[in-house]
This record gives structure tokens, sequence and C-alpha cells, in this order.
């Protein structure tokens, strides 16, 4: 009603400056479901009409022209209204006062729409006003919520309910508030085209935690049973808070894997993957995965999820390892240098995890074992032994690899303990070994007899046969030479022994010289003995011979007084001797074994041999010299023995 005591006065006044046909509503006015609603009016018509069987009014709904036929809302001739306002509409204001308010109660959703007022002044005077109060019936409060609601920035939420139903005020509470940081309620009543709001306000500061919760608005109205809820989800931006991926992983080279990445934001955010400073994938959404697929090394290292949604920035890395058998070791080549020099061998390799590197020499471990992808190996002053293929081994759990080099290490010629002179049954024989890189050449000096002996020399059996880094040469000489006093040297021969880096000479010693002179001394003895055995046979042989033929040295006589009688007993006695001897000489060749055993060293001397070898040794022959019983007599040497036997005086010359 405080409406229409401020339009009054006005009307009053405006009365008298326009006499047009005017009428003033709210343009807008709204009231909630099934309670009542007031609308406001004033109306106004020319000065010059005077009413006509007083003054009366229509109120339209939807349209303001009668030949349309609207629905009628009120009319101030007759109680006919349109069924859906009946018993429903009632005119608060006078109309002779121009006052047309309208009360319209247990409103619905249906009455929603457009009202025009007519004023009908009798005759001719009738007149639809154009303007018009458009009603809105609710059934949920409005609540105002901004069109962006920003996290950890304050935020005001204001609920509204109108207040254009006389007898019923409406009072607002909020629900859901609970959980919120620090609210504050205000509360607010306002006024606006003479329509009444009434007003809550909430203010807290919103944070993500709050993004898709609800908050309620409810109006009742006391005393009675009407109450109206309205929730609304709060849709709270903010920048990345949590950005979650892969924890850092190992794979191993060739296979696949899917690194995930899932971002907490509102609004969803960009995400992107990123490698070494380059994108790799990207797409708008809480989550993004990358795959990557047949994985190699090159792809080890750091990933970095991002995520921009506008309103800020976050970013997570993750490690991706990639685990692989060791490279082919990378070494130095292979080199030549000269003993004494120091090197540096290195070797290098990738693996992962990182592989152990091992120094092998011919298959020997030498210096220290690393777990780094760069081993070292100093070889300080190498000599000659250092020269081989050096090979270096890479291991870890995933496999195995390696690789070689040679060292050629080139040295002087060094003469070995091998080099000597001995006797064989030719003569002597001179061997000279060495070793040297390059491979030295061996020649051979006679100073007593001042030649020099080389591979052009074919005089002296010249011999030479090299085995990688070590030569051999050999001489066989058929003369032993000249002895040089007692005890002195057999031979004088020199070896010499050259190559780029040097040259050698020594002398070489008969090594043996002393055991030969024993296997002679004890040969001769041997010969000797087995000579006494050959004599003791042909007495033997004589002696029965006697018994069954007689006097045998007077055979003998007749024989010599005979020549050819004689030479063929001779010769039938030669060939019985000769096959004697064979099997003496088999007794000698025991003989000569029994005596090597007995020295306890192996070759302490040369072996006599047979018979025949022994006729072409110095002093080792002998000769027998048969004379005739009783032709010369000699003391002590020929002579009757004691058995009245004929005897043979035998001379070794």
């Amino acid at each position: 009603m405080w409406c229409l005591e401020l339009l009054l006065p006005l009307l009053l006044i405006i009365k008298d400056v326009d006499s047009q046909w005017n009428v003033w509503v709210p343009r807008d006015i709204s009231a909630m479901t099934n309670s009542c609603v007031v609308i406001p009016c004033t109306f106004m018509y020319p000065s010059g009409i005077r009413p006509y069987r007083g003054v009366h009014g229509i109120w339209y709904f939807g349209q303001p022209y009668p030949q349309l036929f609207p629905p009628v809302v009120f009319k101030s001739r007759t109680d006919i209204v349109h069924e859906s306002y009946k018993d429903r509409t009632k005119l608060l204001g006078d109309l002779h006062q121009r006052n047309c308010t309208l009360l319209i109660n247990n409103i619905g959703t249906e009455h929603s729409g457009r009202y025009y007022f007519r004023a009908d002044l009798g005759g001719a005077n009738i007149y639809t006003y154009p303007d018009y109060s458009e009603l809105k019936v609710l059934d949920q409060p409005n609540i105002d919520v901004p069109e962006e609601i920003v996290s950890d920035e304050s935020l005001e939420l204001t609920c509204y309910a109108p207040n254009n139903c006389p007898d019923m005020t409406p009072e607002i509470q909020w629900m859901y508030t609970d959980y919120l940081p620090d609210p504050e309620f205000t509360s607010d009543y306002l006024e606006e085209s003479n329509t009444a709001v009434l007003s809550s306000t909430l203010t807290f500061t919103p944070r993500p935690m709050h993004n898709g919760q609800l908050l309620g608005c409810r109006v009742y109205y006391p005393n009675t049973t009407l109450v109206y809820e309205r929730l609304v989800s709060l849709d709270v931006k903010y920048a990345p808070r949590s950005v979650w991926v892969n924890v850092s992983s190992e794979v191993m080279e060739g296979s696949s894997v899917t690194l995930h990445c899932e971002v907490d934001s509102n609004p969803p955010p960009r995400i992107s993957w990123v490698f070494r400073d380059q994108e790799l994938l990207w797409d708008t959404a809480s989550n993004a995965s990358l795959s990557l697929d047949d994985v190699t090394p090159a792809q080890e290292g750091v990933y970095i999820c991002v995520g921009d949604n506008g309103y800020g920035v976050m970013n997570t890395s993750m490690y991706l390892a990639v685990k692989y058998p060791p490279r082919e070791p990378t070494v130095n080549s292979s080199l030549t240098v000269l003993e004494g020099t120091s090197l540096s061998l290195h070797c290098s390799t990738q693996g992962s995890p990182a592989p152990t590197l091992t120094w092998l020499k011919d298959g020997e471990l030498v210096g220290t074992i690393t777990a780094e992808e760069l081993s070292v190996l100093e070889i300080v002053e190498i000599t000659s032994q250092g020269d081989g293929q050096y090979r270096c081994l890479a291991e870890n759990e995933h496999g195995r690899a390696s690789s070689s080099l040679n060292i050629t290490v080139e040295y002087a010629p060094v003469l070995l303990e091998e080099s000597k002179c001995t006797v064989v049954r030719e003569g002597v024989q001179c061997v000279c070994m060495a070793t040297g890189n390059p491979e030295p050449t061996i020649e051979f000096y006679l100073p007593d007899l001042n030649i020099t002996i080389n591979e052009t020399d074919s005089r002296y059996n010249f011999y030479t046969h090299t085995d990688g880094h070590t030569s051999t040469g050999m001489i066989k000489m058929r003369e032993k030479g000249e002895r040089v006093g007692s005890g002195g040297p057999a031979v004088n021969v020199h070896c010499s022994i050259t190559n780029a880096y040097g040259t050698e000479s020594v002398h070489l010693e008969l090594q043996q010289e002393k055991k030969y002179m024993m296997a002679v001394i004890v040969g001769t003895i041997g010969g000797v003995a087995v000579i006494a055995f050959i004599i003791a046979a042909v007495r033997y042989v004589g002696h029965n011979n006697k018994k069954e033929n007689g006097n045998p040295g007077q055979d003998l006589v007749s024989k010599l007084e005979n020549p050819a009688l004689y030479y063929s007993a001779v010769k039938k006695d030669k060939q019985n001797l000769r096959k004697k001897v064979l099997k003496t000489e088999l007794l000698g060749s025991k003989f000569n074994s029994i005596l090597e055993e007995t020295t306890g060293e192996d070759g302490d001397f040369q072996p006599v041999g047979t018979l025949a070898d022994l006729e072409r040794q110095e002093l080792n022959y002998a000769a027998l010299e048969f004379t005739r019983a009783g032709a010369r007599s000699r003391e002590g040497a020929s002579g009757r023995g004691d058995d009245g036997c004929d005897y043979m005086e035998i001379k070794a010359k």
C-alpha cells in the first residue's frame, strides 16, 4: 500500500500537466507460486473527457486488444473473468481516483505473463493502454552468482525473494554453509519500479576444494507452509594445483612404455609432454598419456608434463631410464712400440647400468676392474713380455661386449740359453737361438779359419728357422778341430745376432765335451772287454776242435805250410767269428745302456756304438797278430801252457 501513497500525490501533479491517455505500471514484477502479488497501477485520460456513468476498468492477460479475445483478469462492471482467475483477483485501487492497482491471490506459474489495463469512461471513451506489467511467478528464489568464481578471491552470492504480497513477508536462509571458511551474511530490502525485493548476501573466499560444492538459499513465509529452495554448484576457477605423472621408471631397450599425466585444475588445462625442449604431445583435458614404442637409449632422460589453464601453470617431471647391454668398446688402434716405452690404453663404452671394464692380455687379467664408462690401462716401460693382444671386456647385467688391439714391442736381439755346441756322431753341431723384434738374423764366425757362415754358405750345412720373434741358426762341422792344450775347447765358434736395434756376438761353448771324453773312455774299455770275450770264445772253440781233431797246433803248422789250405781255414774261422761278433754287438749295446744308467744323468756321454763304429773313432780299434807257436819265443808273451797246448800271442796296435 505504500506504493499507492506515493503515487497519488504524484498523479495529482501530473494531472494538471498532462491530460493524455497514460498509465504507470511496473514493467517487471515477481511473486512466489501460491503466494499473492499486487500490481501497482495509475492511469490518466484527457481532461476534456467527462466520464459517462462512472469510471470502469478491465485487466487483460497477454493481449491488449479486445477483438483478440484475451483472457479477462478483472472487470469492474461484472464478475465475469477467465476461469483461471476466478476468485483470485481484486481491484485494490479506486478507479475514480485513477488508481487501477490489482491484487492476484494464489498465483501459479501459468499466470506469468503480460497484464494490460483498459479504461472505460463510457460511450466511445474506452482506451487500452499499450504499456504493460510483466509478472514472473517463481517456484524458487533467485541467486545472483558471478559469471566467474576464482579461487582465493572474495565471493558474494545474493539470494532474492519478491516481497509484493502485502499480507505475507518472506524470510531468507542460506543452506550448506558449514564447510565455508568464515562466511558472512547480510540482508537488504530493495525497491524498484514500485516493486519490493528482499535479499540476503553470503560473502566468503572460495578455495579449489569448494569447486563443485553445493550452496542453497531457502525462502519461506512464516506461519505458512510455503517454502522455496534453490541450490547452486560452485564453479571455482583455479590454477593447476597438482600434476601427477608416473614415478621414474626403467625399461629395456626395444620395449614400449606409456607415460601418464593428470592435472588438477579448473577449467581443464592444456596438457603437454616435453622432452629436451621439444613438445611431443598436447591435449586439452584433465589427463594425457604419451606412448613410446621401441625405446632407444636416445630416449632416456627427463620428461616434463606441463599443465596450463589460463589461471596458472604447473609442471612435474619424471626420469625414464633405458637399460641396455654394453656397446662394443672403443679402444686404441693396434700399436708398434719400442721396448721401454710407456703406454696408456683407453677403453670406453656405453651401457645401462654402467658396465664394468676389464683389461685382459692374452686371456690373463691385467690392471684393475673399473665400474665406469672409461678405463685407462697404464703400461710403464713396456718389455718384450708386454707384446701381445690386449682385450677390453665390458659387462653389465644385460650382456657383454669386447674389443681388442695388438701391441707389438720391438727390441734388440737377446741370445737364448739354448745356444751351444754339442758333439754329435757326424762331428760338432752348433746351435744359436735368439729372440728379437724384428726377428734377428744369425751368422756364425770361425775365428781360427776367419770364416763367416750365413745363409749363403752351404759348406757347413747351415740351417736357419724363424718362429714368431725367435730365430734359430745351426751349423754342423765334420771335424772337431784341434784341441788347444789339455782341457781346452775343441771348437772355436762365435754366433752373431743382429736386427734393427742392435748386434751381439757371443762365443759358443762346447758344453758336452767332458761328457763326450768320458763316453770315449768308457766305450774303449767296453770295446776291450768285448774283444776279450771274443778271444775267450775263440779259445773255447779251438779247445773243442783239439779234442775232436787231434793236435790243432800240428794242423795249424800244416796249414801254414800249405797256404791254400791255410786261407780256407782262416776264411772259415772268420765267418764263424763274424757270427759271434754280431752276438757280442748286441751285448755291447746293452752294456752301453747300463753305463748310461749308472752315471745318474741322461746323456752325460755319447754312446760308443757298434764295433764297426769303433773302427772309425780315434784309438778305438785293435789288430790281432797271430804268430806260430814255437817259431819265435818271447818272454811272458808266448809258450806252451800248463796243459801242453800251443797258444798264440795277441798284440793290440
